[in-house]
């Protein structure tokens, strides 16, 4: 019997916790199914047994919703006994009242809530969270300004009341907040800048970008020589993409502090020049360049713009030559000025380039490279770079032998990294040119493997290319003028790539090639100028070969030539919705959605 008795003691928690543990799920299933008389009477044994605050919250719940007020106040009153500090209970007080529209009487009981705060911020956390709970923002916001108020602390909380302002669209009262805090403290410019930043990104409300507008401008008015301020208008200025506006700001600071303005030019020509406004950009770093040699961004503004008439190159197409030379000029000039040296390391490998694919001087341009790569103190990975752009330039020179020598030394010392890959693909595509299909495959099958999206999309294609265009007797005989058509583009023989593309469309008028041939046509065309034939020729691609692996490509070259030379937004629009619905799952998608939204909006 003792036995029996002990047994019994020591399995009874163990039942009593399986009972609560059943309760708990029973009342959760009738709460969760809106069956709430049937859940308020399990809490009520499991809240009155244990006090547990998640009880307590889905018994009050349950009570709402049953429309039992009475019942509510009077758990809420008890429990306000147990836990005075517990302020998020005059909210649920206040909302019972709200709830039996005695509205005076609410804000009355929230109004206490407040009053009764301290400087426990978990505390003020708890009654925010519970006054937006219960769509009560208004008190949110009281609650955080009486809490600052009494802290004696008047840059308290501005990043809960601008973020509370955001979320009420009243952007106007946010951004005081930021500039609240710059007012006393202008370190946190950067932070304010951020937080403005992601505000004006999280919506496409106009009104946001005009109250801050209207805020900066109001504070210029009060401060004009305010340089927090200013640098403000000017962040502002770019952020909304209006780089002459910013330009025109930092030259004005510029003549008000001399010598403090070059850092704000310099930064609206980097960020100008990034969103390819190459006008203010160029207008930017030729302003830094004119300060003269004693200025610190005098090297910054040539390198600068030079690289901005870099990149303003359409590289597929010959640039006349009177502008050719005005060019490389220049760039004679700039080196002749700044030297030979590492920091001009990036402007000699663009006048190579242009002396090379533009100009014709092959030797020049090697010559250049070779002073790089010869360079002393030069970084390894910059002069295996330049390595391989003088590959690049012997294999367009004709010299396929020394090419592959230049890839192969790269690839040996970068074999487990992303220039290794590079110069492994180079070497197979030089392999393909010579006509050594089998093992140019095999390079890039490997590399389709490649974490560099573009050396594996690269690999792909390429290798799909050597497999789909196998003779049925295992021979490349027609892939073999194919590679030879490519290496005559590449090295910008441009009339006798045609004339060898047109071979292999004559040879044959169903072999897979055949699409191939189009879209290198096109590139030919692309190359002279010819953009109305290119654009026909990429027309007849997509609408021949809608399933081929190039028809997305296809498709956004053509749609790029239609807005971009051919001036037809509307044609292109086309083009970029038809890429988006019927390829996607193309690496194109997203960079057509974009297009397509900005046209749409034109």
């Amino acid at each position: 019997m003792l036995r029996s008795f002990v047994l019994l003691a020591l399995c009874a928690p163990a039942g009593l916790v399986f009972a609560q543990n059943n309760d708990e799920q029973m009342a959760s299933y009738y709460y969760q199914n809106r069956e709430y008389d049937k859940a308020a009477e399990l809490y009520e044994g499991l809240y009155q047994r244990t006090q547990n605050k998640y009880y307590y919250q889905a018994l009050y719940e349950s009570y709402l919703a049953l429309d039992r007020y009475k019942d509510a106040e009077k758990l809420v009153d008890k429990r306000v006994k147990q836990q005075p500090k517990d302020l998020t209970l005059w909210v649920d007080k206040g909302w019972i009242l709200q709830k039996k529209e005695s509205r005076t009487k609410a804000e009355k009981v929230y109004n206490e809530a407040i009053e009764k705060l301290g400087f426990d911020s978990k505390q003020l956390q708890d009654l925010v969270s519970a006054f937006q709970k219960i769509g009560r923002s208004d008190y949110a916001e009281k609650a955080y300004l009486s809490a600052r108020e009494k802290s004696g602390n008047q840059y308290l909380y501005v990043v809960e009341l601008a973020t509370l302002y955001a979320q009420r669209g009243e952007y106007e009262k946010m951004v005081q907040e930021y500039f609240g805090l710059l007012d006393g403290a202008p370190g946190n410019l950067n932070s304010v800048q951020l937080s403005l930043q992601k505000a004006m990104n999280d919506t496409s409300n106009p009104k946001l970008a005009e109250g801050v507008r209207r805020a900066i401008i109001d504070r210029l008015r009060k401060q004009p020589n305010n340089k927090i301020y200013l640098e403000m208008m000017i962040w502002f200025s770019m952020q909304q993409k209006e780089f002459d506006f910013a330009f025109q700001q930092a030259k004005a600071v510029d003549a008000r502090f001399p010598g403090e303005g070059e850092r704000y030019v310099s930064d609206v020509a980097h960020i100008a020049h990034s969103n390819e406004d190459f006008k203010v950009a160029s207008d930017a770093y030729s302003y830094l360049i004119k300060k003269g040699k004693e200025n610190s961004y005098y090297f910054y503004g040539w390198t600068g713009l030079l690289q901005c008439k870099f990149d303003q190159l359409d590289h597929n197409h010959q640039l006349p030559k009177k502008d050719l030379d005005l060019l490389l000029r220049e760039y004679e000039s700039a080196l002749e000025e700044l030297g030979k040296n590492a920091n001009t390391i990036q402007i000699m490998r663009n006048y190579a380039h242009l002396l090379a694919y533009q100009a014709d001087e092959v030797q020049k341009a090697s010559d250049i490279l070779y002073d790089i790569v010869e360079m002393p103190r030069v970084q390894n990975n910059i002069a295996d770079e330049v390595k391989l752009e003088l590959g690049d330039l012997l294999l367009f020179a004709g010299s396929i032998w020394d090419a592959s020598l230049l890839y192969s030394q790269v690839e040996k010392a970068h074999k487990e990294d992303v220039l290794g890959s590079f110069a492994k693909l180079k070497n197979a595509k030089l392999s393909y040119y010579n006509n050594d299909f089998d093992w140019a495959k095999s390079q890039f099958d490997v590399l389709r493997a490649s974490t560099t999206k573009l050396i594996a999309n690269d690999a792909m294609e390429m290798s799909l290319l050597i497999s789909d265009n196998m003779e049925d007797d295992s021979t490349y005989s027609m892939l073999e003028y194919f590679a030879a058509a490519d290496l005559l583009l590449y090295r910008n023989q441009l009339e006798e790539a045609w004339d060898a593309y047109d071979a292999v469309a004559t040879h044959t008028m169903s072999h897979p090639l055949l699409d191939e041939v189009l879209l290198q046509k096109a590139r030919i065309r692309m190359k002279q100028g010819r953009y109305t034939e290119a654009e026909e020729l990429l027309a007849q691609l997509v609408n021949f070969y809608p399933t081929d692996i190039l028809a997305d490509d296809a498709l956004m070259m053509q749609a790029e030539l239609l807005e971009n030379e051919l001036k037809n937004p509307d044609k292109a629009r086309e083009c970029y919705e038809k890429l988006i619905l019927d390829y996607s799952s193309s690496q194109y998608v997203e960079r057509a959605r974009k297009r397509y939204n900005e046209l749409k909006t034109k």
